[in-house]
């Protein structure tokens, strides 16, 4: 397997309550691994929090040497995502959401995935037969596959759970896909990426993973969901425009 340099970005938000522990716990967990350890790198992206947020990430870079941060003063996934990825120099660049909802040990087996080049664009998904969703309530379950069942009306999409924050690519793509239309300053950004991937005949692989609710997330379903929905309606409108301007090139 080729030796990669990883870069993992965690957006976060006002989360002086957690932000310590669970960067203690992936680092411990990266450091368990002989596969990981030396090459991976966390990049924890503050989207303006207003509490301590700031000084316990910066506490962190300081304690753990593969920690990095960045702080940005708007809000948004995508917008944390951005910053991150189009200046990293990583060769695999992915993210996962603080509560670690998606259980580490997935971690390896879907960045070999890449490494081994039999994959593009790697996603974890909750949907899947062997998937394991633990504590999720039937509303989240619901708005999951209604989205995701839009997903697969308007853009003819293979995978199964565009919304899994757990989320793997190649760098080297990062630059076109940004131009093809993946470019949502929220949440939607992670399911452009594949989306558009997808569109471009990238190799996007989705595979099933455990996941456990944070029954302490903050998401907001309603607000959410109609996001998505206005973001999903500028993307068909994005890759449409790219598709015919690279056709008349």
């Amino acid at each position: 397997m080729n030796k990669s340099d990883i870069e993992i970005t965690i957006p976060v938000l006002d989360e002086e309550q957690t932000l310590k522990a669970q960067i203690h716990k992936i680092d411990k967990f990266l450091s368990s691994s002989q596969h990981l350890d030396s090459r991976t790198k966390l990049v924890i992206v503050d989207n303006g929090s207003a509490d301590q947020t700031p000084n316990i990430a910066r506490e962190l870079v300081s304690e753990i040497k593969r920690v990095e941060y960045i702080r940005l003063e708007e809000r948004g996934v995508g917008r944390a995502l951005k910053a991150s990825w189009l200046n990293s120099s990583a060769d695999i660049v992915g993210y996962m959401d603080l509560d670690l909802a998606t259980d580490l040990k997935h971690l390896e087996p879907i960045l070999a995935l890449l490494e081994q080049d039999q994959y593009d664009v790697v996603t974890g998904s909750r949907l899947l037969k062997q998937s394991k969703a633990i504590g999720r309530t039937p509303l989240r379950t619901f708005t999951s596959k209604a989205l995701n069942s839009i997903l697969k009306s308007w853009f003819h999409v293979s995978f199964s759970d565009g919304m899994c924050g757990f989320k793997f690519l190649k760098k080297k793509y990062i630059n076109e896909l940004v131009s093809a239309g993946a470019e949502s300053d929220g949440w939607f950004f992670a399911t452009e990426i594949l989306i558009t991937a997808e569109a471009l005949n990238y190799r996007v692989g989705d595979f099933p993973v455990e996941w456990t609710d944070d029954p302490n997330s903050k998401v907001k379903i309603v607000k959410l969901s109609l996001e998505y929905l206005k973001a999903m309606k500028k993307l068909r409108g994005n890759l449409k425009e790219f598709k015919e301007k690279n056709a008349h090139e």
